[in-house]
């Protein structure tokens, strides 16, 4: 169980959260400010002052003031109307993601909300009761309304939850698990659907999966420039220093420690003909630290988000309700921007690098395609194929989603973020850039093999060893699906990148 100190979560709290699927719970010193921001709503339910979202209606119908007896219905009303989610459901972790930041957001104290409502988010994510959220429907403010709504609708037991591995009606899941739903007060279903969680959620996750990808792509990269023969003078640390970014810098000293050792760099460092390697090789703390620096960039931003109230109306220190537009997700739409262009580059360098190794005009003295017996066996040729399709895919989402909006709410929420789906397709990028690193790594691990007697250096050796136990040498030509997929396997979930050892890899820090 993690205790969540909001304010002060971090990315690797956030990242354990997401890959191990660790529950979470808020730390009990928050619990009475979120007692004294319920108290302040209560009082203004009780009183005759219209305070929006409290006794008014909602966005275009804000106008509208609702009575005291209502003001239950109101709530209720709200999350069964704004449940209009359409499309797959989101992975359960996603879910748990999304649920653990509304629990960080509501303990800043500022939503109004009672502590049941917090103990039943806590209680729901020990017991595993997560709620179906569809992943179609959000345009990123005023808040991730349906997505959230979907959730909130689970509290209550309407709508549907995973219990396990079981997909229930919600009120079931709860009941299977001990749990009461809950009827909502006052404010609490605006509360619960006004904020960037489901955005900030999807981000998170790209760039989680991103930073993943980008260090088994380093790790591939160097098996790359071992098979093809390549120098490791460009990995000097003086020419990084000399330009100053600290991805690049970073990189390179990567790079340096994967091929330290190397025995097959060792035997062509005299008399190697070849003045400069392509770009592709060349190159790589150059766009692979670019591409680090914006990642780290977009985990700056994601950080201060994960920690942030964002809901409307706002419970202030002084006690004062104000509206305010903290539910618009333009951070969070900007960060997804700059994770999917590192998607894409990483992704894009990648594919020359394999692209590189299976050509024999290029692969210095591989055989075409690493294939034995080029002619009669194939070798590699259409798995490189493969890699540049699946390229062309994330070039085409990289497009940015922050510059779109449309007017929505009869124009009163006129300008939106567009932040959910452009937090979204990191999902499918990332999928596909997986599979990319995979290639790169059966066609580098091959191609090192064919220098043998020469032998790479240990830290890439311990990576060829975590491949091959998964993925064996091609010798003649056979169904190959399966290799990729376990290679691609071998890259999502860290094992690749995790046999170099610890502090060679760089963090997102």
């Amino acid at each position: 169980m993690i205790e969540l100190h909001p304010g002060q979560v971090s990315l690797a709290t956030l990242a354990d959260i997401y890959w191990r699927e660790t529950p979470a719970i808020l730390a009990e010193e928050f619990h009475p400010a979120i007692a004294a921001a319920a108290a302040r709503i209560a009082a203004i339910a009780a009183g005759d002052a219209p305070v929006y979202g409290v006794n008014t209606g909602f966005g275009k119908l804000a106008s509208v003031r609702i009575g005291p007896a209502d003001l239950a219905t109101l709530q209720r009303n709200l999350i069964l109307s704004h449940c209009c989610g359409v499309g797959a459901p989101l992975d359960p972790r996603i879910v748990r993601l999304v649920m653990t930041l509304k629990l960080v957001s509501l303990g800043r104290g500022a939503s109004g909300v009672r502590r049941v409502v917090v103990d039943l988010i806590a209680a729901m994510l020990a017991r595993g009761v997560i709620p179906v959220i569809p992943e179609k429907g959000s345009v990123g403010a005023s808040g991730d309304l349906a997505p959230l709504a979907h959730m909130t609708a689970a509290m209550m037991g309407e709508g549907e939850a995973f219990l396990g591995a079981e997909r229930l009606p919600a009120r079931a899941a709860l009941s299977r698990a001990g749990l009461t739903p809950i009827v909502l007060s006052a404010k609490e279903g605006l509360a619960l659907i006004n904020g960037t969680q489901v955005s900030t959620a999807l981000a998170l996750a790209g760039l989680f999966r991103a930073h993943r990808a980008l260090c088994a792509g380093l790790v591939t990269g160097a098996m790359s420039v071992d098979a093809a023969m390549g120098s490791s003078a460009p990995f000097h640390p003086d020419i990084h220093a000399l330009r100053g970014h600290r991805g690049q810098i970073d990189c390179g000293h990567a790079l340096r420690a994967l091929l330290d050792g190397s025995a097959i760099r060792e035997s062509h460092l005299d008399g190697d003909q070849r003045v400069q390697d392509p770009y592709c090789l060349r190159c790589q703390p150059q766009v692979a630290g670019a591409c680090l620096d914006l990642l780290r960039q977009a985990a700056a931003t994601l950080a201060i988000e994960a920690n942030a109230a964002t809901d409307n109306p706002l419970v202030l220190t002084d006690g004062s309700v104000v509206s305010g537009g903290n539910f618009h997700a333009e951070p969070v739409a900007f960060a997804a921007d700059q994770i999917a262009l590192a998607i894409c580059e990483t992704g894009a360098i990648a594919q020359r690098r394999i692209a590189l190794l299976v050509d024999p005009a290029l692969s210095f003295g591989l055989p075409a395609f690493l294939a034995t017996n080029p002619g009669l066996n194939s070798g590699f040729m259409i798995a490189e194929v493969t890699s540049a399709a699946l390229m062309s895919e994330n070039k085409q989402m990289a497009h940015p989603a922050s510059v779109d909006s449309t007017p929505t709410s009869a124009n009163q929420e006129d300008h939106v973020s567009m932040a959910c789906h452009g937090a979204r397709r990191l999902l499918a990028m990332t999928e596909n850039l997986f599979a990319i690193i995979g290639i790169e790594a059966a066609t580098a691990a091959q191609g090192i093999e064919c220098r043998a007697p020469l032998a790479t250096s240990p830290a890439l050796a311990g990576a060829l060893a975590a491949l091959r136990a998964v993925v064996p040498s091609l010798g003649e030509d056979r169904y190959m699906a399966d290799d990729l997929q376990a290679a691609t396997r071998a890259v999502a979930e860290g094992v690749l990148a995790g046999a170099v050892g610890q502090g060679v890899l760089p963090g997102l820090a």
